[in-house]
């Protein structure tokens, strides 16, 4: 072979690593836009109404997040009596904001606690990023929730009162994550979420393109590296290793959205011998039919939820 020949040989040796590179970084970025980079508006239909709970009112508090993205929030209570404490609440990915969650809102409320819930960046009467006002990645949850605690334990507009969270699929990474930045947080109650935005690109992708989705990670991890910062090696097992709160992990095994292997079973192997965990397995419950029984909120796991909080919150 001649020298020629060998030089010919190692350019189109680094020409084909080049191109395979440039294209596994492209076709991530395509895929990261296609998820991430939406808005979310809750449908008409799935729209529930404060006026149809006795009882329940709410107060609208703004603030900002990590770009200066304004926020809605609301606080609500029902009645006037003293609050045992407040659940800070994190809603799902891509069904719009907490809205569709109001009936559950409403049960930690019937019974003591306060609740402060908000619209994500990008959702329903939050700001997003960009013309298109969109949410950008899965570190967000954790970076509003972040912000939206600082804000009900700081703004003056609240109670001292312990801080609970609450969170669904998205909102489960988010409350289990952000413990990392609030190990104050007395208590967690996380239903159907994943432990790292990294892995559920993967239990997404894996649908799509096998185990070929593997080859995108690395690019994944940069990307979001560069674009959150800390915030991009965010955990739940991070944030649980961080904190003393009380936790509750609860999983449907048939979820196909956010697969156990990704969240629960990773939690399961690391904390299940650490008694202030809770693991409360599911079958047959897919991944939003943990929260409801009859279109109302399941009655039996919410009482376990709010004798969590109770627990945690006398301690």
């Amino acid at each position: 072979m001649t020298k020629k020949t060998i030089k010919n040989l190692k350019i189109c040796t680094v020409l084909f690593i080049v191109l395979v590179i440039t294209g596994l970084w492209i076709g991530m970025l395509i895929s990261y836009k296609f998820n991430f980079c939406n808005r979310y508006i809750t449908p008409d239909e799935d729209r529930l109404y404060v006026e149809n709970f006795e009882g329940l009112k709410r107060t609208r508090y703004d603030f900002k997040s990590n770009k200066g993205q304004r926020l809605a929030g609301y606080m609500y209570n029902i009645g006037n009596d003293e609050k045992k404490g407040i659940v800070v609440f994190a809603h799902g990915f891509s069904g719009g904001g907490h809205n569709r969650y109001t009936d559950i809102i409403n049960y930690f409320a019937k019974n003591g606690y306060s609740v402060f819930a908000y619209d994500a960046t990008g959702n329903d009467e939050s700001e997003g990023f960009g013309k298109d006002q969109v949410v950008g990645g899965l570190p967000q949850g954790v970076i509003d929730l972040d912000y939206a605690i600082s804000f009900v334990e700081n703004s003056g507009n609240f109670e001292k009162l312990p801080i609970v969270l609450f969170g669904h699929s998205w909102g489960g990474f988010s409350v289990s994550s952000v413990t990392a930045y609030h190990p104050e947080v007395k208590a967690v109650a996380e239903v159907a979420g994943f432990n790292d935005s990294p892995g559920m690109f993967v239990a997404g992708g894996k649908k799509i393109a096998g185990n070929l989705v593997l080859f995108f990670v690395p690019f994944y991890r940069i990307f979001e590296a560069c674009k959150y910062g800390k915030y991009a090696t965010a955990s739940g097992v991070k944030g649980f290793s961080a904190t003393d709160a009380k936790v509750m992990i609860i999983h449907s095994m048939d979820d196909a959205t956010v697969p156990p292997e990704y969240g629960y079973k990773i939690y399961y192997r690391k904390f299940k011998d650490n008694p202030r965990f809770t693991f409360v397995p599911n079958e047959d419950r897919g991944h939003t039919g943990l929260l409801r029984s009859n279109e109302l909120p399941d009655e039996d796991l919410f009482k376990r939820i709010l004798a969590m909080y109770d627990s945690a919150v006398k301690e």
